[in-house]
């Protein structure tokens, strides 16, 4: 009688112990399915990074670069650009092209004109001479020299309008100006007609 109920007692852990293993399989397989089934749910999420481009494209900047340049014409480049990246898109200098008169280091805002002068050009004798009054100055483009050798401007002011273009960006109209302390309306009448954007 005891035999039998040892058997029973057998048979019932044989079956408790055949459901902990059936469990422990299911259990694995579930799991080992969620493993296998993750590269899966990954594919269709690799091509956010072409959908997370998109928006960079509204952060493009159409700049016009003309003048000695191998291929004057309208180029789109990324936020942060120099006037380097813009004359290298336009298949750099010429020959001709009056270097000193380009600040190369130079951030380009979006719709600005890059114009390279030609050697013995008015405009390039004004950016050689540091600020002649043979061209406009350039607010996104000139030197601290260049802009001191405005008339009213001086070292300090010159130096202000760099480290405000260098802090907010470059200008993009003239009136900017009026946020550089010691440029008033009187002196920003003054400056208009002698330098852009």
């Amino acid at each position: 009688m005891t035999g039998i109920s040892l058997s029973v007692q057998q048979r019932r852990l044989l079956a408790v112990a055949l459901a902990c293993v059936v469990a422990v399989v299911l259990a694995w397989r579930h799991l080992g399915g969620h493993a296998a089934a993750a590269p899966l749910a990954v594919a269709p999420i690799a091509p956010k990074p072409a959908s997370a481009r998109a928006p960079a494209a509204g952060r493009l900047l159409v700049v016009d670069v003309a003048g000695a340049v191998r291929r004057p014409g309208l180029y789109r480049l990324v936020q942060g650009a120099r006037v380097a990246d813009a004359i290298a898109r336009a298949g750099g200098l010429t020959r001709h092209a009056e270097r000193t008169a380009v600040n190369l280091a130079a951030p380009v805002a979006d719709g600005e004109q890059v114009l390279v002068a030609s050697r013995g050009s008015p405009a390039g004798g004004a950016a050689a001479s540091l600020g002649g009054t043979a061209g406009p100055v350039s607010l996104s483009a000139a030197t601290a020299e260049q802009l001191d050798a405005l008339p009213g401007v001086g070292p300090v002011t010159a130096q202000k309008i760099v480290a405000y273009r260098q802090a907010h960006g470059p200008f993009t109209s003239v009136d900017g100006l009026d946020a550089i302390p010691g440029i008033g309306p009187a002196k920003l009448a003054d400056l208009r007609p002698l330098v852009v954007p």
